[in-house]
Formats: structure tokens, sequence, C-alpha cells
């Protein structure tokens, strides 16, 4: 990863997150567009996006959120031409730190049955844990 900064989004980066997303989301759904959702993101936690730069070109992003409970990871992006060089797991291990430091720990999904008898559905997601 020679040359390339991990650091928090700045605004000066949103056209590279959105080609970026086109790439790696081509079928993104509506309301996860650029658009919508880097303003929301910036509104809270906003240091909870991050990406990875080679100079000025955005070659990696992810946002994570955590609730005072759980911490998510989502949006996880690295461009075609730079996978397999790490910088995934640059972020995922950037966001882990930041979200420790908040104080997020795992909990337990315990109450899936519960929810169920009250209408919700688990909706097909890839939703991945990792416990420290």
């Amino acid at each position: 990863m020679l040359g390339i900064k991990v650091e928090s989004y700045r605004p000066e980066y949103f056209e590279g997150v959105k080609s970026l997303w086109r790439e790696v989301f081509p079928d993104g759904l509506p309301w996860n567009a650029v658009s919508v959702a880097i303003p929301a993101k910036l509104a809270v936690q906003h240091e909870l996006f991050i990406g990875a730069l080679d100079g000025v070109e955005v070659l990696s992003s992810i946002i994570a959120g955590y609730d005072g409970h759980r911490g998510w990871l989502y949006m996880s992006a690295v461009s075609n031409s730079h996978r397999r060089r790490h910088i995934g797991s640059a972020l995922v291990q950037e966001a882990e730190a930041r979200l420790a430091a908040m104080g997020c720990q795992k909990s337990n999904a315990a109450v899936v049955e519960f929810y169920k008898k009250l209408g919700y559905v688990i909706e097909e997601r890839i939703s991945m844990g990792k416990r420290p």
C-alpha cells in the first residue's frame, strides 16, 4: 500500500466516490446513491466514512455506523483495478479501530424469532461480523 493514504472522507472526494460506487455498485438502489448517502452520513458520525486514496484518486471507501450498542460496516468498495492489494482490509481495520474507540462491542442476535412474530422478515443481504 505504498503511497496510499487512509483518511476520513472530505468534500473534494465526492466525484471520486461517485465514480467508485458506480463501478462497484452498478445496480445500486436509489437511497444508496452518493447524492443521498453521503450527505446523510456526513450528518451523523462523519468520522466513520473512510476512504483510501492514491494522491487525489479515490481507490476505496467504507462507511461504518455505531448506535451505542452495535457497529456496522457497509458500502465497502474497492476499485476493480486495485483489488487484492490489502486496501479493503486496511479500511476495515481502520473502521474497526474507530468503532472500538467509540466503545463498540459485539452483541448477540437472540431476538430473531421475536421480530419474525412481529412481521419482520430477514432481507437478502450479506452481513458479516467479526468478534474481537
